[in-house]
């Protein structure tokens, strides 16, 4: 058997990406996650029903399989005085963390989990710094099959992490660094990499996937791939029209280093929480899915209508985010004010991406407040050749026919049109 220090430098391949076994996090994770729908009251009843549910509506089938308990699962008052193990709270998990994932690994999904890379999570409860070890034995024992640790509360006032700075920050989370600064050297990427270790130590009882959870901080775009499956590239979302251009317009700017085995996380999807209109969700999500992002539904499947459970269930969206041949994602191809600026509620509008199922994708998006016409010129499009083109709408399912030149639509405030191309005519 391979040592831990041997397997790490295998799994550090492909573009410095970390490789799993059994191809886990090679693809976008499709799953659900506790938070945005409960918050800290969360418990094993919700997260079976959570799982009932992906399986009954129909997400399951299309891809959807991992259900995640967020912050708030565990005991407050400390670890086991004995095993030094974070102790599932009895009165919230009475099967505890093992018996939860017995019953979700019964639907044919999978469960994961929340730590922090700090001495306490958001919400206050035992995380992980310098428990890595004992916590990725302990999460690979119970049945866990996906981790992501957060960074809060990550200053850590020993030998390997340094305390706060003289000024009262933290080190290594503050941008910008000196010139030349290598962030993969940074205490960021130590804590990080301690937990990526202990995972890769147990992975031969079970692989279980790593998403980081540091709000985008320590330049984690360039050291991410080699460190987790995924990285976030923002801090927390919330379910309005402004913070999801914010943080698709900042995501836009960071897909060269999306492939296979690592991807941006833009955080979870708002789909069915807030005041959102249907045109914002639907725009939420297709964003989200062309550029690769993990698609974690963050609502209470319980009573989500069905025309936004609809957007959750578009195939060729879900298809094209888990293209098993191409890893990129789709990219904007058009310069312009509203494409490809730093101006936080007009992300690029004009977005194309290939597949290899012989259809490419383009996206046209209205981030404006009122109704507009967006054109896609067949011309200006890197991938496609050609004057006419067969078009599909990819949210009706309506073949438009052949499409010489160029396509106009008429979108309301904040819609998105996508379209599949088929080939030319």
């Amino acid at each position: 058997m391979l040592s831990c220090t041997a397997t790490v430098a295998l799994l550090l391949t492909s573009a410095n990406a970390l490789v799993r076994p059994d191809e886990v996090g090679r693809l976008p994770a499709l799953g659900w996650n506790s938070w945005n729908a409960y918050g800290c009251d969360v418990d094993e009843t919700k997260i079976v029903e959570a799982a009932s549910n992906i399986n009954s509506t129909g997400l399951q089938a299309l891809g959807y399989e991992y259900v995640n308990i967020d912050d708030c699962w565990s005991v407050q008052s400390g670890r086991d005085n004995v095993t030094h193990r974070i102790i599932p709270d009895p009165e919230k998990f009475p099967s505890g963390i093992n018996g939860t994932a017995k019953q979700i690994h019964d639907f044919g999904l999978k469960l994961g989990i929340y730590s922090s890379a700090g001495t306490e999570t958001c919400a206050g409860y035992p995380a992980s710094i310098g428990y890595e070890d004992i916590d990725a034995q302990a999460f690979a024992e119970w049945g866990v099959d996906s981790i992501w640790d957060d960074e809060y509360n990550a200053c850590v006032p020993d030998s390997d992490f340094p305390g706060v700075n003289p000024d009262g920050t933290c080190p290594d989370l503050e941008d910008p660094a000196p010139p030349g600064y290598d962030w993969a050297t940074s205490n960021t990427t130590k804590r990080y990499n301690r937990m990526r270790d202990a995972l890769v130590a147990v992975q031969d009882t079970r692989v279980i996937l790593f998403s980081l959870c540091e709000w985008g901080n320590a330049d984690v775009v360039s050291w991410g791939n080699g460190t987790g499956n995924s990285w976030r590239v923002s801090g927390d979302i919330n379910a309005t029209w402004d913070r999801i251009t914010a943080i698709a317009n900042l995501n836009a700017h960071e897909l060269d280093s999306v492939d296979f085995f690592g991807f941006n996380d833009p955080d979870m999807l708002e789909v069915g929480n807030g005041n959102l209109t249907i045109e914002e969700n639907r725009s939420h999500y297709a964003l989200w899915a062309i550029m690769k992002s993990p698609l974690i539904i963050g609502t209470d499947l319980s009573t989500l209508p069905d025309s936004h459970l609809s957007i959750l269930k578009n195939a060729d969206l879900i298809a094209f985010n888990q293209d098993p041949v191409i890893g990129k994602p789709a990219f904007p191809y058009k310069d312009g004010y509203a494409n490809g600026t730093w101006n936080p509620q007009h992300p690029p509008e004009y977005w194309s991406g290939s597949t290899s199922y012989g259809w490419d994708l383009v996206l046209l998006l209205n981030s404006q407040n009122v109704s507009a016409t967006r054109t896609a010129v067949w011309s200006e499009i890197p991938q496609l050749h050609g004057k006419a083109h067969k078009v599909e709408d990819v949210w009706t399912g309506k073949d438009l026919g052949c499409i010489k030149d160029e396509y106009s639509v008429e979108l309301q405030a904040h819609d998105v049109a996508v379209f599949k191309i088929t080939g030319t005519c």
